[in-house]
């Protein structure tokens, strides 16, 4: 029996969600139905976790992220070449940049195409008019020049439907993990330096606007105001650090709201936490809520989409983005009521475990195929 080869592209090669879904789906196709190749850019976590994994990688030397004309062409030329020497029977494509170029080159080189929209690239604001039109166009002429694009919300997915001769192209398909393993309560605490006698409020992502821990730190601040004593604790390192520190200070935090910085594979400090929050004002289909819930927690979430589609019919509690004070009161609704906590978290381990499986993520994927 041939194997089928499947050649994924992305742009970047760090650690982040898409690149977490290309490294997922790579290593979990069935080996004997088909072989997986991944095109990147770069040399960073996500090349080293696929070569310890045994997938072979095929670097694309000019893949950057920022738009240069010039650099373009010569991602172009790159891809068609890697695309006429692989012979792939798919080419599933991923991120924005990836999936333009990518879609172009394997159409030139006859190979199907599979595009995997981790978030509507218009939904950036901050292009400006012109730059929006411009960013839809490109995309909607990538959705045309694929053959099955997957999207990874309800309202992406409505959403791209609504373009112009794409709807039958478009299906939905959510994220999944695998069966995670996590550190104790008892060691993940110690590990993390948290008390061993406190309700413990966790967050686990990159410090960066669109994460908003701005706005929990503030509902944090209000907490505090009404007497109840809690612990925050803040998993990730980013570009917001250091105002996240002075904001901290300047609200008389220091005692109940520590930054842990960077853990490499953070999930397994999830179980030191009685409730979990994702204040975020964008997500595309967030890890990190899957991974709450099979540690067994409660959440907190922001009521976009993304987050949405996991805490959804009963699953969590949902609040406006950016409502400091609304942010405030669904958390302590969950630190005053044990079993609020323990049926909202059986909840959403129960619906993460039906609907954001790897092996169902694969199932459909395979299918698409």
């Amino acid at each position: 029996m041939n194997k089928k080869k499947v050649l994924y592209v992305i742009t970047k090669s760090n650690w982040g969600g898409a690149q977490r879904y290309v490294f997922d789906l790579a290593t979990a196709l069935p080996k004997e139905q088909f072989g997986a190749v991944v095109a990147l850019g770069g040399d960073g976590l996500l090349a080293e976790k696929l070569g310890a994994a045994g997938i072979r990688t095929v670097s694309v030397p000019s893949f950057q992220r920022d738009i240069s004309l010039l650099k373009e062409f010569k991602v172009l030329r790159e891809l068609l070449q890697i695309f006429k020497e692989e012979r792939p029977e798919v080419v599933h494509l991923n991120s924005s940049k990836a999936g333009g170029i990518g879609a172009l080159a394997a159409r030139l080189a006859g190979v199907n195409i599979v595009f995997t929209s981790h978030g509507l690239a218009w939904d950036e604001t901050w292009r400006g008019f012109v730059g929006l039109t411009l960013v839809w166009i490109a995309s909607w002429a990538t959705f045309l020049l694929c053959h099955r694009i997957i999207t990874i919300t309800q309202n992406n997915y409505q959403r791209a439907r609504r373009l112009p001769f794409c709807s039958k192209q478009i299906t939905l398909i959510y994220n999944g993990i695998p069966t995670l393993t996590y550190l104790s309560r008892e060691d993940a605490r110690a590990a993390l330096q948290l008390p061993p006698d406190k309700l413990i409020i966790g967050a686990l992502g990159e410090l960066t606007w669109n994460k908003s821990h701005h706005t929990l730190i503030h509902a944090a601040a209000e907490l505090k105001r009404t007497g109840r004593d809690f612990v925050l604790c803040i998993i990730g390192s980013g570009e917001e650090q250091t105002f996240l520190e002075a904001l901290i200070q300047e609200n008389g935090l220091g005692g109940q709201v520590r930054m842990s910085g960077f853990l490499p594979d953070g999930y397994q400090y999830l179980k030191a936490f009685d409730v979990f929050v994702l204040p975020s004002v964008k997500e595309g289909l967030p890890y990190v809520l899957l991974e709450a819930a099979q540690a067994g927690l409660p959440a907190v979430g922001s009521l976009i989409p993304g987050i949405v589609d996991i805490l959804g019919d009963g699953a969590g509690l949902l609040v406006k983005p950016k409502d400091e004070k609304a942010l405030c009161n669904a958390l302590a609704s969950l630190l005053d009521d044990a079993s609020l906590r323990q049926k909202l978290a059986t909840a959403l381990q129960k619906k993460v475990a039906q609907e954001f499986s790897l092996q169902k993520m694969v199932a459909e994927t395979i299918a698409l195929y």
